[in-house]
């Protein structure tokens, strides 16, 4: 299986060095780490064992021509260069996969490659890029793959197969929205807390960002749940996406919070990517991640206001300062 990777930071490289070591012919397409990768291969230094992986690098699309498979693991700030990058890569029998985070990057993919080429994965993983090359696995791995508004078929079957062999587990789904939005359910309150947490509890109960907050002083996984206050705020805004989905026909179980939250127990003082790019002064995905989600729940009659006080924060604390586009999806 002949499989192109785009956008190779710690999602991209780890499920595709993981795949290189199943034997698919992998290639990265690369723009910063390109002589690393060249040189070195990607090293993985994982909970699970440590290994590299040579991965055939890239620095143009039309080097790698068209796959069987394209993996996107771009930032969603980046999806407006999917015209750009992505069309040399596809063939009419290419499934393009986003491993994306939050909601409308299917949709972004579908206007350009057509519906049946589309589809998605979600990956459950604590992964942190901390060099050129290097990827540190810190625990879980699990890959849920699916189509975009169709049941899963051969293709997918075929990849998750690929996954397994290379100690991933994964599994298809029938209804990838559904898994969209369960990973939401995660998703929203530790990426969204962790970074607005930075202007303090009573400030972020009141929708405000006093002056001279200090990007370092994000929110792991751990402040969060041993905080009592945060840890309430997060199980609002669980609840809160649990009820937007179940307005668009997901039928989340309530239970979904708790499993949530022990299996993040285990993770530590963990930093998910958003609390990254912000601590870097890096655009934040909360179009996707955040906005989408409280537009759709809107769109359904669905009340979100922590949700709303979460996007109203980060709005001001995003370092892109892009408005978010008022009308519903």
């Amino acid at each position: 299986m002949k499989i192109a990777v785009v956008g190779c930071g710690a999602v991209g490289s780890y499920y595709g060095a993981r795949l290189c070591q199943a034997g698919a012919q992998v290639h990265f397409l690369l723009r910063s780490d390109y002589e690393v990768v060249r040189r070195e291969g990607v090293r993985v230094l994982s909970v699970a064992g440590d290994f590299q992986a040579r991965p055939r690098p890239a620095r143009d699309p039309r080097e790698i021509g068209p796959c069987d498979v394209v993996l996107v693991a771009l930032k969603t700030t980046a999806n407006d260069q999917f015209a750009r990058l992505l069309p040399p890569l596809v063939g009419p029998e290419t499934r393009v996969l986003t491993l994306q985070n939050g909601l409308g990057n299917e949709e972004s993919l579908a206007a350009l490659f057509g519906p049946a080429a589309v589809g998605g994965g979600l990956c459950f993983v604590c992964l942190n890029r901390i060099a050129p090359g290097v990827i540190r696995h810190l625990a879980h791995g699990l890959v849920v793959l699916g189509n975009y508004r169709r049941p899963a078929d051969a293709r997918l079957r075929q990849l998750a197969g690929l996954l397994e062999r290379a100690g991933v587990p994964a599994r298809v789904s029938d209804d990838l929205e559904r898994a969209r939005w369960e990973k939401l359910v995660w998703n929203v309150p530790f990426n969204g807390l962790g970074v607005a947490g930075v202007v303090g509890y009573e400030a972020f109960l009141a929708g405000q960002v006093p002056p001279g907050v200090d990007r370092r002083h994000t929110l792991p996984t751990d402040v969060l749940l041993g905080d009592p206050r945060w840890l309430a705020l997060v199980r609002e805004l669980m609840g809160e996406v649990l009820r937007a989905a179940r307005a668009h026909g997901k039928d989340l179980a309530e239970g979904l919070i708790e499993h949530n939250l022990e299996r993040t127990r285990c993770m530590g003082a963990y930093k998910a990517s958003t609390l990254l790019d912000f601590e870097q002064g890096r655009p934040l995905e909360r179009d996707s991640l955040f906005e989408e989600p409280r537009r759709r729940a809107r769109a359904r009659g669905v009340a979100t206001p922590r949700l709303d006080t979460l996007c109203a924060v980060l709005r001001e604390l995003d370092p892109a300062g892009t408005p978010s586009p008022p009308s519903a999806s």
